[in-house]
């Protein structure tokens, strides 16, 4: 099992990205595709028509989202926690996951680069 760290810079305060992170229509906006989610712990979400599933465990309000990611038949949970830091462009985005799978790493870490980073970044994105 690997580890995944990346920060993220965005040009928008912590408060508008945690939105776009936890409300339903927001996430739809960023990932164009049906999305499943409630922002309490302990519920089942479902991002790009269910190529990502999982549970949110916590939510900090404009700070923390905790959630675990299902991998197929790992018994190991993988957990993914957002922190959203204020810095002077906006906000610094850190997001970290644990426990993915060797073989799924490579393919897994450049889908969540490109689709669920790059969502959100292109999201914020300065006109």
């Amino acid at each position: 099992m690997k580890n995944y760290k990346k920060y993220l810079l965005l040009a928008a305060p912590p408060e508008e990205v945690y939105l776009a992170l936890t409300k339903p229509q927001s996430i739809q906006l960023w990932t164009g595709a049906e999305v499943v989610f409630t922002e309490i712990p302990d519920t089942e979400f479902s991002y790009w028509d269910g190529d990502i599933v999982g549970k949110n465990i916590s939510f900090e309000p404009n700070k923390k989202i905790v959630q675990q990611w299902y991998f197929g038949e790992s018994n190991e949970p993988s957990i993914v926690t957002i922190k959203l830091h204020e810095d002077k462009k906006g906000t610094s985005l850190e997001f970290v996951q644990t426990n993915i799978p060797e073989e799924d790493f490579t393919d897994f870490t450049e889908g969540i680069e490109e689709y669920f980073l790059g969502g959100i970044a292109d999201f914020f994105e300065e006109e």
